[in-house]
């Protein structure tokens, strides 16, 4: 019985556990949870090292260098997910979010088109887009894509806010007053301020 026992001992200490791609994926998204995004990027680093062609691991590390302000970094990642799955929608709305924040709101719009494109009930890619609009003062197209994004996600306080904020841009002080107050009951309360500001 003893000796057994010693043998596999013996087998255990000298087995090693190799990670998979997969476990530095899940690694790198557990540490973006606790908002450690250079750890993050770490992790998807080694998943991309063992797994070159792995879309969800150039994703994540987008989003992580997104997060971290590396706006072109990240889209060289969005770039190799996408390059990787064409169809993949979250690369274009990724990348999307990234031109956005370099203030180039006509790619912007290019890329959120393509994800709605492949996928319509992407509520998010909806707001984004009219986002962007409203930095080109597209109000009245903004509103509409607003209004899409509220019917798909009935409690996108973000889309309420900013739909506000093109009503208002437009001369309805009434409808972007009641926009901001359906935000700030959906929690943005970031709403009340513009009520103060605008609506008194």
């Amino acid at each position: 019985m003893k000796i057994i026992l010693l043998s596999i001992t013996l087998l255990l200490t000298n087995f090693s556990f190799s990670q998979t791609s997969f476990d530095y994926l899940n690694n790198g998204i557990a540490k973006g949870e606790l908002n450690d995004y250079r750890g993050a990027i770490r992790e998807f680093d080694k998943a991309i090292a063992l797994d070159p062609n792995y879309v969800l691991a150039y994703f994540n590390r987008g989003l992580s260098r997104q997060l971290l302000g590396n706006y072109v970094g990240s889209i060289k990642d969005f770039n190799k997910a996408i390059a990787l799955d064409p169809d993949y929608s979250h690369g274009y709305s990724g990348r999307g979010l990234s031109k956005a924040y370099l203030q180039d709101y006509r790619g912007s719009i290019q890329d959120f088109t393509k994800a709605i494109a492949l996928d319509p009930n992407d509520s998010d890619s909806y707001s984004n887009r009219g986002n962007a609009k409203n930095h080109l003062k597209d109000f009245s197209s903004a509103i509409q894509d607003f209004t899409k994004a509220i019917e798909i996600n009935p409690s996108h306080s973000g889309a309420y806010l900013n739909r506000g904020n093109a009503k208002t841009q437009l001369g309805d002080k009434n409808g972007g007053c009641l926009d901001y107050s359906k935000a700030g009951e959906l929690g943005n309360y970031d709403a009340y301020d513009m009520i103060k500001s605008r609506c008194n």
